[in-house]
């Protein structure tokens, strides 16, 4: 990912843009689903969102000190949108949209990272923060398996989620 064409704040800003909406859209989507395990799982990740959220202000605050870390209504960094899906979109297809989410931010992290790397605790975090993300990846990678395989069950045998 090329991150030349903006300026480390509007990165920081965009990322914990990015942050804050990933973690309402996990938040949304866990109080929807009825399966428990899967429900903490999202919980967890809109938990660690709120987390990078906090970091990445941290690291603002760090390098625009006395500047509000207020980030803007719509990210100028080309990151995939993360939307709160309706309920008529299959748990698969939600869970590939996070997905892609999940590796772009690895890639603006470790992108920006890059950038950064003169600035040895800078580049630490975010490359831990890029790490994260990756593992997110595989997590939501695991639950999207798991979903395909029940929405295909589902279709063979329609009342297979009834119950005796």
């Amino acid at each position: 990912m090329d991150v030349t064409a903006f300026s480390l704040e509007e990165l920081l800003l965009a990322g914990i843009r990015s942050e804050i909406d990933a973690h309402r859209v996990y938040s949304a989507v866990a109080a929807r689903v009825e399966n428990f395990l899967l429900r903490d799982r999202l919980l967890f990740l809109a938990a660690e969102e709120e987390k990078h959220a906090a970091i990445l202000t941290q690291i603002h605050q760090g390098k625009f000190p006395g500047r509000a870390a207020t980030p803007p209504d719509a990210s100028p960094v080309p990151l995939p949108e993360l939307d709160i899906p309706d309920d008529a979109t299959p748990l698969s297809t939600v869970l590939g949209q996070a997905m892609a989410a999940e590796q772009a931010a690895r890639d603006f992290y470790q992108a920006l990272a890059d950038r950064v790397r003169a600035d040895t605790d800078t580049a630490r975090m975010l490359d831990y923060l890029a790490r994260m993300e990756r593992g997110h990846y595989q997590l939501l990678e695991e639950e999207r398996e798991t979903a395909l395989a029940a929405e295909e069950a589902g279709g063979a045998w329609p009342m297979i989620h009834a119950g005796p």
